[in-house]
This record gives C-alpha cells, sequence and structure tokens, in this order.
C-alpha cells in the first residue's frame, strides 16, 4: 500500500517543454518527486529543472534517455525504480512529428515516430506495473491526441500511433482496472508547444500556403474556440487524474480540444 506521508513519485517523459514540462512542474509544485525526463544538453537540462522546481518541495530528478531506442526506455523506467523505488503515477508524454504525403514520408521516421510515442508508452508501462500492482494503486495517463480519436492528412504516422495509444490505454485499463490502478488517454487539440510550432513550416509547405494562413486556416479550424490550448490546462487535467477522487476514472479518452472533436 502507499504510505500517504511518503511523497508520491511521478515520471514524466519528454518532459523538459512543452506539455509536459508544465505537467512535470503540476506535480513538484503539489509535491511529488518528479522524475524528468529528455534528451537536452546538460545546461538545457539544467533550465528545465530551475523552471519545474524552484521553488518546490522536492527538486525534480533529470533522467536522459532518446525513448526512439527501446532499450533507453526500458532503461529509463527501471532507473527512476533504481533511484525512488517506485513508479506511483508514470505519464507517457513524450512525442514527435513528420509532416508529409505517405508516399513521401520516409519509413525510417515512420518508425521513429511510433519508437517514441508507442513503443516507449508501452515499455515505461510495462516496467511500472509489477510495483503499482504490489502496492496497489497507481495511475498511468498517456498523452494522446484529438489525432488518436479523428485523422488529418499528411500525419500518417502520428495519426496511427495516436490512434494506438487510445487502444493501449483501454487495454491497461481492463487488465488492471480491480488492483487500484488507473489507466486514461488525455487527447489535447492543437497546443502551442515547441512541437507545434515546428510544424508550421512543413504544413505550410505541404499545404501550399502562408505559415499565418496554416495557423489560422490549418490548425485552428478544427477547434471551434479558434484558440490554442495551453500546457497548463493539459497539467491540470493530468494532476487531478493522478489523485484520489479520479479512481472511477479508467479506460477513457479526456479530450481538451476546444470542441474539435464535437464536431
Amino acid at each position: 500500500m502507499v504510505d500517504p506521508k511518503e511523497p508520491k513519485v511521478a515520471l514524466v517523459t519528454g518532459s523538459t517543454s512543452g506539455i509536459g514540462l508544465a505537467i512535470a512542474r503540476r506535480y513538484a509544485e503539489a509535491g511529488y518527486r518528479v522524475a524528468v525526463n529528455g534528451i537536452e544538453t546538460p545546461e538545457k537540462a539544467a533550465k528545465a529543472l530551475a523552471t519545474i522546481g524552484g521553488d518546490t518541495p522536492h527538486a525534480p530528478s533529470y533522467f536522459a534517455a532518446n525513448l526512439a531506442d527501446s532499450a533507453e526506455s526500458t532503461g529509463l523506467a527501471s532507473s527512476v525504480l533504481e533511484r525512488f523505488g517506485r513508479i506511483d503515477v508514470l505519464v507517457n508524454n513524450a512525442g514527435i512529428q513528420k509532416v508529409a504525403p505517405v508516399d513521401e514520408l520516409d519509413p525510417l521516421d515512420f518508425q521513429r515516430i511510433v519508437a517514441v510515442s508507442l513503443d516507449s508508452a508501452f515499455l515505461t508501462i510495462r516496467a511500472a506495473l509489477p510495483g503499482m500492482k504490489e502496492r496497489g494503486f497507481g495511475r498511468i495517463i498517456n498523452i494522446a491526441s484529438a489525432h488518436g480519436l479523428r485523422a488529418s492528412p499528411f500525419k500518417s504516422a502520428y495519426v496511427a500511433t495516436k490512434h494506438a495509444v487510445v487502444g493501449l490505454t483501454k487495454t491497461v485499463a481492463l487488465e488492471v482496472a480491480e488492483q487500484g490502478i488507473t489507466c486514461n488517454a488525455i487527447c489535447p487539440g492543437y497546443v502551442w508547444t515547441p512541437l507545434v510550432a515546428a510544424q508550421v513550416a512543413d504544413q505550410a509547405r505541404v499545404h501550399g500556403m502562408s505559415e499565418e494562413d496554416v495557423i489560422k486556416k490549418v490548425m485552428l479550424a478544427p477547434q471551434p474556440t479558434r484558440r490554442f490550448v495551453q500546457p497548463e490546462e493539459i497539467a491540470e487535467m493530468a494532476f487531478y487524474l493522478a489523485g484520489e477522487m479520479a479512481r472511477s476514472i479508467t479506460g477513457t479518452t479526456i479530450s481538451i480540444d476546444g470542441g474539435w472533436t464535437a464536431k
């Protein structure tokens, strides 16, 4: 069983920027011991740690791992378990994107997207579950996407991978439903992050538009609110799902997409 006096341990993959950084910060503010993951230079990693834990109860720890490599994904979870003894909350947030027509997409890019977003989620879940089962508590939160529920052109690898993450989420939830463990997927719409910002030029190229038109007519067009979701909005939901009052929420997708999937 989990000792309520002990701080919970949260591993957040891809947490040195964007959504992951906001989630790690939210957990750190609440007193979690946070394992931060990325592939940053020492200087950038230090900056991320300062942003997350500069004034929090427990200093976050950085774990470098390239999640495109299955051995490093497995090693990441093992390193966190070795350092902290457990993983109470696992947030699979790491993801990459490549915008291109199917017949122009490099198979290596397809494989890399699958490795980072799907394979790493499977491997970290696999490593974290035995301890969660032993303690009778665990929260697994997979950051999927509105593209896990809907498709868009020129994003075959990303859409396929996020659909798979949703399927993985449901399956894991059913397997552990009686063991105090939940597994859910958050499906954001367009969130203004470095990953999204990096897409603008690619989207402009494949659509034959200006970058300004891409933002207005491609990215924000599906979202009835016509605004980017903020990373802190995703972080607040991830924080709620990690708590005791979310114990009956499992195997579901939670859309934070400005109304995109309501249409």
